[in-house]
């Protein structure tokens, strides 16, 4: 007697990346039109994708307005809500990896530029605000993602957004990054967001 084993479908190429690329274009050139005083810019990437982003970005500002904005980078481990750290038991869930936060600049006054691959259900981003916050108190924040995919669970909307890309619950998106990856794409997976450890 046979199984029926579902076979999950193939993943699908939502950009490639040359529309990668012109969508990192496209945000810089907002990011510089939004904020005429790219001086009192900093963009923080959020580990682990945010942070090649934040780099592109930072990068393309530079050679599209000659400013070498301030950048910095944030570990929202110990900040997030759905993480269960080990205690004195066998942790019952994969136990989180730890990077290092660098905002090796004052953030007071700064306008701070959250940078993160996909936006989903907000809390992400919630941590990261509450991160920042810990080391200063920036005049403004903004965020700036390459995808968002809806299904929010917290009242946070971006400022610049690369591609909005519906998806149902069953589905993911997946970046990859030369930086992390060694290739350019986002792809669209037939998996819940839940099986993917960020």
């Amino acid at each position: 007697m046979s199984k029926d084993v579902r076979v999950p479908a193939p993943e699908r190429v939502l950009l490639d990346a040359e529309a990668l690329g012109r969508t990192l274009h496209r945000i810089a050139h907002e990011i510089i039109e939004r904020n005429p005083d790219l001086g009192s810019v900093a963009l923080v990437g959020i580990h682990t994708r945010g942070v090649p982003l934040a780099q592109r970005l930072r990068r393309l500002i530079e050679d599209f307005a000659g400013v070498a904005v301030a950048l910095g980078t944030v570990d929202i481990t110990f900040y997030r809500d759905d993480v269960h750290v080990r205690g004195r038991e066998a942790p019952l869930h994969p136990q989180p990896v730890v990077r290092a936060t660098a905002l090796d600049f004052p953030l007071e006054g700064k306008t701070c530029i959250l940078v993160d691959d996909v936006l989903y259900t907000g809390r992400t981003i919630r941590a990261a605000i509450e991160a920042v916050f810990d080391y200063g108190r920036p005049a403004r924040v903004q965020l700036a993602v390459l995808c968002d995919r809806g299904h929010r669970e917290l009242p946070i909307r971006p400022d610049y957004v690369g591609k909005n890309l519906p998806t149902s619950r069953s589905e993911r998106i997946q970046v990859q990054l030369l930086e992390v990856d060694e290739v350019d794409r986002v792809l669209l997976v037939d998996a819940p967001e839940e099986e993917s450890i960020p």
